[in-house]
């Protein structure tokens, strides 16, 4: 599912009830907040009855979680096809940069406004699972830079998590720059730093 914020229609029969709810859920979670739309907007964008949503997820919350869980797949989807260009590990760790770059880069409605799942994650209470899914999709970015530095640093055990960590604190800051102005450009610098760092492991 994209979250570019613009209506597509189909040319044949229209999409399930499912996709077309989860589609403008992303629409306006990310334009407008988790806590700022309504189900009754989302039903209305959807196209969909109530209770159709009801018949598709038992809550808000579980919209909310499904939006997330999408929004993950979507980057790692992003992710992927920038690996599948990676010459070397090198490159591996900058895919994740590019990744970023590339969700910044879609069409939203209002403009890009940072990462989707730390603004919804924002919006939650302590505890609330959708905060979970949001940690662990930022510990899985990590573990997979931290994948591609052991390539570059097999014997190097303690400099991997470091620099691992200090690799996902330059992409997430970077994101929540880029967010804050409303544009990828920091996403880019942050790619080439993280480039200037690699090549000087």
């Amino acid at each position: 599912m994209s979250e570019t914020g613009t209506r597509t229609t189909d040319p044949g029969r229209r999409r399930p009830a499912r996709e077309r709810l989860l589609a403008a859920a992303a629409r306006r979670f990310y334009a407008d907040g988790v806590t700022a739309t309504g189900i009754d907007t989302i039903t209305t964008e959807a196209g969909v009855a109530k209770m159709s949503l009801y018949n598709n997820f038992s809550s808000k919350s579980d919209l909310v979680r499904a939006y997330l869980d999408t929004r993950h797949e979507e980057w790692i989807a992003l992710y992927t096809s920038r690996l599948e260009q990676a010459q070397n590990p090198r490159d591996g760790v900058l895919a994740a940069f590019d990744a970023y770059a590339d969700h910044a880069a879609f069409a939203y409605e209002r403009g890009f406004r940072g990462c989707g799942l730390l603004n919804a994650a924002a919006e939650l209470p302590a505890g609330d699972e959708g905060r979970s899914v949001v940690r662990r999709h930022k510990e899985q970015v990590e573990r997979l830079i931290a994948g591609h530095l052991e390539e570059l640093l097999p014997e190097r055990p303690d400099d991997v998590r470091t620099m691992a960590e200090h690799l996902s604190f330059l992409l997430e800051g970077a994101m929540a720059r880029a967010g804050l102005e409303g544009d990828g450009s920091r996403l880019r610098h942050a790619r080439a730093m993280a480039a200037a760092l690699l090549d000087r492991l």
